[in-house]
Order: C-alpha cells, then sequence, then structure tokens
C-alpha cells in the first residue's frame, strides 16, 4: 500500500532538491508577507540555494525597516527556476505579475499560505488555516528541513507574527503563537522594536486621509462602513489606496459587528475590506464577491462604481451579521 507525502515532508524535499529558486508574496503586501517571504528566502538561502524574492512593486516604505527587505525586487522579466514558493498568497490573483512569471518558468511550486480561502493552486500545497500568520508556517518548515533560523530571519518572522495578530490581540491568538514568539525572541527579534514600527506609528497623510473619510462613516444594526475616494488619498498626499488601517479601527468600535472600508481605485473598480469581531464570519461574503482572507479579515476586489458596489456589499453584510458565524452559504 503506498504511503501518501505530507505537504510538509513533499516541500522540504523540494526545497532541497531545488537549486534555483523563486520566492514570491503577495500584491499589496503587509507584514506578514514580507516578513514570511524575507523567512523563508534567507533559510533557503542558508542551505545554499539561489533564491530571487520579488513583491510586484517592491516592499513599502513602512516595512523597510526589516533587515534584508532591500533584498527584494519589485519585478523580474528574466530566469528559470527548479522551485517557486509563494507565501501568504491565497490566489493566482494575489501573487501578481511577478507569480504569473513564476507560474510560467518554475518546475514546481509551493503554495505556503494560511488563508482558509486558499484555492490551492500549486504542485505541493502548504496550507494551514489553522496558523495565525504565514510567518507562523515558515517557522514551522524551517523547524521541519531543518535549517539555520538566524537572526534576521527571526526579525521578519516575528514582524509577519506581530502585524497579523495585531500584536497578539486577534482571537486566533494562542499559546503556540506566543510560544513562537519567544522563540524568534531567543534568536535575536527585537519585540518592542517591531512593535513600535508597525502597530505604533502612522504618517500624518494617514491622519489628514481620515479627517477626510470620517464625514463617510456610518453604522447601521451593526455593521460600520466609510468610503475612500481618489480624491480624499490625492488630498491627503498619498501615493497609494491605503485606509491606513481604518477598517481595523472602526470594527472597535462598541456598537460594531463587522466594518467595512469601500477604497474607490482606477478603470471602475472598488477595494473593499472586512473585519469582524469574532462569532461573525466575513470570509464567506468575501469569497461570494470574487475575494477571500479569514473569518475576521477579508477582503475583495469588485467591478463598479462606488455606488453600486456599497449597494451590493451593504445588504450581504448585513445578512452576515444575522447569520453569525455561519456566515453566507
Amino acid at each position: 500500500m503506498r504511503t501518501i507525502e505530507s505537504p510538509w515532508q513533499a516541500a522540504a524535499d523540494a526545497i532541497k532538491a531545488a537549486g534555483t529558486v523563486l520566492a514570491i508574496s503577495h500584491i499589496a503586501p503587509d507584514g506578514d508577507a514580507v516578513g514570511s517571504l524575507l523567512g523563508i528566502s534567507d533559510a533557503m538561502r542558508a542551505l545554499g540555494k539561489d533564491v530571487t524574492a520579488v513583491i510586484d512593486d517592491g516592499v513599502p516604505p513602512d516595512l523597510e525597516f526589516v533587515p534584508g527587505s532591500g533584498t527584494i525586487l519589485s519585478s523580474i522579466e528574466a530566469g528559470e527556476f527548479d522551485l517557486m514558493i509563494t507565501v501568504d498568497s491565497s490566489d493566482l490573483e494575489r501573487i501578481g505579475v511577478a507569480g504569473a512569471y513564476g507560474m510560467a518558468h518554475s518546475k514546481k511550486i509551493i503554495n505556503l499560505d494560511h488563508h482558509p480561502t486558499n484555492t490551492r493552486y500549486g504542485n505541493i500545497n502548504l496550507v494551514v488555516s489553522h496558523a495565525v500568520a504565514a510567518a507562523e508556517i515558515v517557522f514551522d518548515l524551517v523547524n521541519y528541513i531543518p535549517c539555520q533560523l538566524t537572526e534576521s530571519a527571526a526579525y521578519a518572522l516575528l514582524t509577519g507574527l506581530v502585524t497579523d495578530t495585531q500584536g497578539f490581540r486577534i482571537s486566533a491568538t494562542n499559546d503556540r503563537t506566543l510560544e513562537i514568539a519567544r522563540a524568534l525572541m531567543q534568536k535575536g527579534a527585537p519585540l518592542s522594536q517591531i512593535m513600535a514600527q508597525t502597530l505604533n506609528r502612522r504618517p500624518y497623510q494617514e491622519v489628514v486621509l481620515w479627517k477626510l473619510v470620517f464625514p463617510s462613516v456610518a453604522i447601521s444594526d451593526g455593521l460600520i462602513h466609510a468610503a475612500i475616494t481618489r480624491d480624499n488619498i490625492s488630498q491627503a498626499g498619498l501615493d497609494a489606496m491605503t485606509d491606513g488601517g481604518l477598517v481595523s479601527h472602526l470594527v472597535n468600535v462598541d456598537q460594531a459587528k463587522v466594518s467595512i472600508v469601500f477604497k474607490e481605485l482606477l478603470d471602475n473598480q472598488v477595494e473593499v475590506g472586512f473585519r469582524s469581531k469574532p462569532g461573525y464570519d466575513v470570509a464567506s461574503l468575501a469569497v461570494r464577491l470574487g475575494g477571500g482572507g479569514h473569518r475576521q479579515a477579508s477582503g475583495c476586489t469588485m467591478d463598479g462604481t462606488l455606488a453600486q458596489v456599497r449597494a451590493t456589499v451593504l445588504p450581504l453584510a448585513h445578512q452576515v451579521i444575522s447569520a453569525g458565524d455561519s456566515g453566507l452559504e
């Protein structure tokens, strides 16, 4: 009887066998995207692999403090690879142009992720939906192989843990999360410095943005929402679509159960961010609308004007609140 190989062993074998590796994370990267990408890249280099790390448009300025961030390229147009490993990327759209190149020029693909809505697009799917961050899976894989965990890799992975758990405050945080954080700190990762760089700082332009956007905030029956226009972004002096963490801020309102921020993009599209308190599944809503994510944090991008998208999304969000944790079928 043939034994089915575990994805952990398959991933370890693929990494060991590869000479050239392309490492990718998702577009519009957050701390876990950058941290887990740097962590796995550093570990594979310790094994002697030739690693090229890429994120479409590169590392955002607020994450350039992470050691090694300068090694991440903003695009790739040449090269053939034995292996591509994607981290923290739930679907093919999220891996962007660089990921599309890698899909066409890599012999094998490892899909390493923690999103329950992951579409299992790789040859090896190391998808652990109960993990609080992709950084946790990278940490476990590094120990499984095993390979060296350097101080810079520990710094990157702890950045991923801190940002995806919002400073160990989300309900998915557990004793294992804290054990991993402790192990990374023992390797030299500075928790207080990472907290200060990620959770306790904000550019003044984002304060201006919030001032412009707050008049659009409304709440009804547990649903709080706001809209950000391209004019708001321009007036605030920002050069990228961001909510400055507003969707996470709004869900903390006592009367809120679900928060939504609509962000107007180019080409008649709107990006929609969802957050919820425990007991309300916004991942089901995001999936229904063509996106994905976690039960308490998810998103999607939709065609249409702000008014059209709001008209579609708001009634469905009220259904999520009515359904509770069962979400939308």
